[in-house]
């Protein structure tokens, strides 16, 4: 029912019709609204002297306000319609569904009971298909009052006036204290005061008593429709040309004379049904539409469910990665530990081989020191030779690179992450696109497939229906003693020639397709014999297996 609501309020006040009208376009409106949008043209400008003039302009024509210099936002507050002067107005008004309102130039008098008539050569624009109609001498009389679309909306009011809580209380609603038309919401006292307060805006709001709020605005007991012309004659008849009821003094005053004219019951029946059926179809596609709407919130939760799944998988995938790369440096810490400890070994090694050295060399320097100083030249002749052959061989051994470092102190290792550092900023999501479909099988063709001597020329070609793109062919011979098949051509060609067969032998063969999708399935099984010997070019039967 909430939904309906939208059809029950008029497009220019946003409340619910009051003695709502017809217009031809089919379209509602409130009595008073539609006497507030009426705008007067001039007689030049109107559609009866146009039609006066010859030219054929339906009483629907647009109406662009723009140009008719109509007051809006950007207007000063004076102007003219269609270039003749008029006085000062009152500058155009908007309704809460955007549609201009144009009030009257000047309120009725206060004692006045009806209201004063439309101005002369008055036009009423639609506020929702904007077709533009002059109104005749009886003004809004001329429109049929919607009696139907009044009983709708007091049924409406009554089922909405039935319940009177609070439509604001969060928890457990309170009965309703007031209700504001114009917000057209159950207040309690507490949600007035912190919702609705009596200040700015809101205080021009109408605040009544829930009970009145919506029975306030209950029709009076609905009449049986009557003619628009003859308001004491009821509507018995349908005019099929004209689309609307008619009475009989309508069609005695040969109003309708040419028309078709339908008894009203039949007519009423027969609209009901063609209601029905259309409502149906309609029904269905509100189940469709259901049904969707459906869809696309299961398809809401799919994405949430699939973009968490996704972030968890992308999450994994950069920890994997990175994981690898602790590994990896794990692995190069150690290289560098194991050249750290080698260089070390190398150098502590040569610092103790030089230490025994030095050790050495130093005690053999004391000792010839001490035998230099003895006096005894024998004893010193009987081992001087000895002493000089070991300091010149313990002076030859330090000249041989003993002094030179066998280890540089540099680590000869170079990091090469360029290529990795480039892999990183390259690492991007690959858009996965719907593959095509893979070819369908080729069908060789036996009247161009024949047998010369030891070789054979096979043909084949695509299905006449296919549409799938292939990009290759590969042609398949088995030994000729019924073994294993082996690929003999693959290329774009449709026909080979296979050299250097077995004379007398009995050779099957197939072909297959394929694209980047895939491989199609295989053709039929073609068998085809070679020759007995040389005999020159022959043609043998060829046997089609599947």
């Amino acid at each position: 029912m909430e939904e309906m609501e939208e059809e029950l309020k008029c497009p220019v006040c946003g409340s619910f019709y009051r003695e709502p009208i017809i217009l031809p376009c089919s379209h509602n409106l409130c009595q008073a609204c539609a006497r507030n949008i009426l705008v007067q043209t001039p007689d030049s400008e109107s559609p009866q002297s146009r039609r006066a003039s010859g030219s054929a302009v339906s009483d629907y024509d647009y109406l662009d306000l723009d140009k008719m210099s109509l007051y809006s936002e950007a207007d000063s507050g004076y102007g003219s319609y269609g270039g003749f002067a008029s006085a000062p107005t009152t500058p155009c008004q908007k309704s809460p569904n955007g549609v201009r309102v144009f009030p009257p130039a000047a309120p009725p008098p206060p004692a006045a009971l009806a209201p004063p008539p439309p101005p002369r050569n008055a036009c009423l624009t639609c506020p929702q298909c904007h077709r533009s109609l002059v109104l005749d001498e009886r003004g809004l009389r001329g429109f049929p009052r919607n009696r139907l679309l009044e009983g709708v909306i007091d049924r409406y009011q009554q089922g909405r006036a039935a319940a009177l809580r609070c439509q604001l209380c969060e928890k457990a609603p309170k009965e309703a204290a007031v209700m504001c038309e114009q917000c057209d919401v159950f207040y309690c006292d507490p949600c007035r005061l912190r919702c609705h307060p009596p200040r700015g805006p809101l205080a021009k709001h109408r605040l009544v008593p829930p009970a009145q709020g919506r029975v306030s605005r209950r029709l009076s007991p609905r009449k049986i429709s009557t003619c628009t012309d003859h308001e004491l004659e009821n509507h018995s008849m349908y005019c099929v040309q004209c689309k609307s009821p008619v009475c009989y003094q309508c069609l005695e005053e040969g109003k309708h004379s040419s028309h078709e004219v339908k008894a009203l019951g039949a007519m009423w029946k027969l609209h009901k049904s063609q209601l029905s059926q259309a409502l149906n179809g309609l029904s269905d596609r509100a189940k469709e539409a259901k049904e969707f709407l459906v869809q696309l919130r299961n398809m809401v939760q799919q994405i949430q469910e699939n973009s968490v799944e996704f972030e968890a998988c992308l999450v994994a995938q950069c920890d994997a990665l990175i994981d690898a790369l602790n590994r990896r440096k794990a692995q190069l810490l150690s290289r560098v530990n194991k050249e750290h400890e080698h260089k070390l070994k190398v150098v502590r090694d040569q610092i103790s081989h030089c230490t025994v050295k030095l050790r050495q060399t130093t005690g053999l320097m004391e000792y010839c020191l001490e035998v230099i100083k003895e006096n005894d030249p024998s004893g010193f002749l009987q081992i001087s030779d000895a002493l000089i052959r070991r300091v010149h061989l313990t002076e030859d051994q330090w000249g041989k690179g003993t002094l030179t470092p066998r280890m540089t102190t540099d680590f000869d290792l170079n990091l090469d992450n360029a290529p990795l550092l480039q892999s990183i900023h390259q690492l991007d999501f690959v858009q996965m696109k719907v593959s095509s479909p893979v070819p369908a099988p080729p069908i060789l063709q036996l009247e161009e497939c024949c047998t010369h001597n030891n070789s054979a020329t096979l043909s084949w070609k695509q299905p006449p229906l296919s549409t799938v793109q292939v990009e290759g062919y590969i042609l398949e011979l088995d030994d000729g003693n019924g073994g294993q098949f082996r690929e003999v051509y693959v290329g774009k060609e449709t026909m080979c020639t296979v050299d250097g067969l077995h004379f007398n032998s009995t050779y099957s063969a197939r072909v297959k397709a394929f694209n980047k999708s895939g491989v199609s399935p295989y053709s039929k099984t073609l068998v085809l014999q070679t020759s007995e010997g040389t005999k020159g070019y022959q043609e043998h039967s060829l046997l089609n297996n599947p």
